[in-house]
Order: structure tokens, then C-alpha cells, then sequence
């Protein structure tokens, strides 16, 4: 493990005064600082005035709560004082324009897993740098809607039993923990690469009935264990929180399940492709691991729209691919040949 801090891994990203990567570190700091901030109101709990309250739906129909509000409130904030042209948010419809002639655009999801703030689970923030191309002030949403190849660096804030950051900027991905002793973030884990194989999934079991049938059948091979197809037993973990679930992965392996299923505003999945998706395929794929939609890469998505929704699937490489298979090319899994003509676990 290594002692280095934030700071020092910025320095050296930075180099010779590069004009792009001073910005991109200037904004790191910024973030860090205001995820201190946020991490200080989440400690005070219910005892809190801006924690558990809810203030109805936000530009992208989810359930608002104040804690949202409040942390949005204070990465914008910090963004003002950061190289920064646009900020957008889930939080917000359209994008804020900062300073026209700055380099960056910064997408954020304030409080990503907020709908877990009063049972005291893992939440987080998770935020994409991108360049900010073309005329920012003419129309701020256009600059968003880059493929997340785009991506100038990516990370995520945990608010856990540590405040960690996972951040990659184009070399790796890697794990900074905040100090109470030295007041900053410490490296503690460098280069994390995601094992290949797992025998780990997370999944919310309880929409199987609505998902696809390449899903179900991929879900039932791996609950058969060791007498089925899959000749091995594999675990579920699911916290719906995206930022804990990714630690949990880039910790230890395992794969994240999200897919469209037919229910009314999840044919199109359910998590937003420019806040969300992008930072943590760009994350992930740093580390060695991979990320679709259940069959294209999400980072070569060109999104439509700057609140967009996507299936996601990501984690270790080989099993995200076995789930592409699933989809395009079920007779290439030769213990499922037909892969149609199987029942399922769940089915009579």
C-alpha cells in the first residue's frame, strides 16, 4: 500500500504545467473539498437539517430528497471556483454555465443512492470530466452529449465506513481514503484491476419476472451452482447503491446487473448514461474490467439526450461478455444449445 496523497498524485498527473491536466487536477481538488463538506453533514444523520426531508421529483422524475438538494447545491458551489465552463446534474434540467472560456465540463450525480439515506447505507457522488468542445454558452447540453470514450477522467465519492475517492484519469484507477489524521486523502489502493472470473453477482432478483429471456436464463445458469451449466456456485450481492456496489467490484471482483425490463419507464433501463454509466464504464474499464448495455460498450454510446437512461451490465470482463452472448449469440454457449429450449429455474 502507498502513502501517497492526493495532492501528490495530482502533481505528478500534472507534470510540466500542462495547461488541460492543471484544470483537471484544480477540479479534483475542488470536488474533494465539497465531498468533505458533504461527508460532515451525512455524519450528523437524522440530526441533520438537511438529511432525510424530500422535496418531490427531480428534472429526471426521481424522488428528490434534501440531502440531494443540499449536496448539489455545494459541488456547484465548488465548481465556480474550478476551471470549469458547464456543470450539469442529475439535480437539474439543463446545464449551469460557469465560465464560457474554461476547458472542462464536469456531469455529476450529487447523492447517487439517496433513496438509501435513512437506512444508513452507502451513498455516494460520482462525476465525468469532459472537454468543453465547441461554444459552450450557445448550447450547454450539446457539449454533454459525447460518446464516454470523451472522457477526460472520472471518479466517485463514497460516503462509507470511509470517505473514499475512486478516480481514474486516463492511467489506472485508483483508491484514495480520506485522513482524519492528515485532513486529506491518502492512496491506499493503486491500479485496482478486476479479476477476469468471478462467482459474484449483484442483481435485483425481485424484477426477474420482468426482464428479458437472455437475462433470466444467464441468472438461472449461474442459481443452478455446481450441478448446472455453470459447474460452480455463485453468490448474489445487491446493495442498490451503484457507488457501493462498483467498490464492492473493483475490491474483490464480481459483476453488476442492471438491464431494461418491460416494466412502464425501464425499457430503456434506469440509470442516466451521462452521469452515471459513462464515469463508472470509464472507472471500470481502467480497471482491467468491462461494461455494455448488455451488448454494446457503453463507453462508444453516443447519448441523445443529456438525461438518458441505459441498461448496464459491468464488472469482470469475462462474464460481461458471456452475458453479451446471452443476447446475440445464445447458440455459441455450448451447455445451453438451444439456449431457448431450456426451462428455467423459476418457471414450471
Amino acid at each position: 500500500m502507498t502513502t501517497a496523497t492526493l495532492g501528490a498524485f495530482l502533481n505528478s498527473y500534472v507534470g510540466q504545467g500542462d495547461s488541460l491536466r492543471s484544470a483537471v487536477a484544480a477540479t479534483i481538488h475542488q470536488l474533494a473539498e465539497a465531498a468533505i463538506k458533504i461527508r460532515h453533514v451525512i455524519n450528523q444523520g437524522v440530526l441533520g437539517a438537511a438529511f432525510a426531508g424530500t422535496r418531490g421529483a427531480n428534472a429526471d422524475g426521481d424522488i428528490q430528497k434534501d440531502l440531494d438538494v443540499f449536496a448539489d447545491d455545494i459541488f456547484l458551489d465548488a465548481m465556480r471556483h474550478a476551471p470549469v465552463a458547464l456543470y450539469a446534474s442529475e439535480e437539474l434540467e439543463q446545464p449551469v454555465l460557469l465560465n464560457g472560456e474554461a476547458p472542462l465540463a464536469v456531469a455529476i450525480d450529487p447523492l447517487d443512492g439517496s433513496s438509501n439515506i435513512d437506512t444508513n447505507v452507502s451513498i455516494g457522488t460520482i462525476f465525468s470530466l469532459l472537454p468543453a468542445t465547441g461554444a459552450p454558452g450557445a448550447n450547454p447540453a450539446a457539449v454533454f452529449l459525447q460518446a464516454g470514450t470523451n472522457q477526460i477522467g472520472a471518479g466517485f465519492f463514497i460516503y462509507g465506513p470511509q470517505l473514499a475517492l475512486v478516480l481514474s484519469l486516463g492511467s489506472g484507477t485508483h483508491i484514495f481514503v480520506l485522513s482524519s489524521r492528515l485532513g486529506s486523502f491518502v492512496q491506499a489502493y493503486e491500479s485496482r484491476i478486476i479479476p477476469d472470473r468471478t462467482q459474484e453477482f449483484a442483481i435485483n432478483a425481485a424484477n426477474y419476472r420482468h426482464w428479458d429471456e437472455a437475462v433470466r436464463l444467464y441468472m438461472d445458469d449461474c442459481l443452478k451452482g455446481s450441478e448446472g451449466p455453470r459447474e460452480r456456485d455463485f453468490n448474489m450481492r445487491w446493495i442498490a447503491s451503484l457507488v457501493a456496489d462498483c467498490y464492492r467490484i473493483l475490491i474483490r471482483g464480481g459483476i453488476f446487473l442492471y438491464p431494461g425490463d418491460n416494466r412502464k419507464g425501464y425499457h430503456h433501463g434506469r440509470l442516466r448514461l451521462v452521469y452515471e454509466a459513462n464515469p463508472i464504464a470509464y472507472l471500470v474499464e481502467q480497471a482491467g474490467g468491462a461494461a455494455t448495455d448488455t451488448v454494446t460498450r457503453i463507453l462508444d454510446l453516443e447519448p441523445e439526450s443529456l438525461h438518458q437512461r441505459t441498461p448496464v451490465v459491468f464488472g469482470s470482463s469475462r462474464e460481461v461478455h458471456r452475458i453479451a452472448r446471452y443476447h446475440t449469440e445464445p447458440s455459441s454457449i455450448g451447455e445451453r444449445a438451444p439456449l431457448f429450449g431450456n426451462r428455467g429455474l423459476f418457471r414450471a
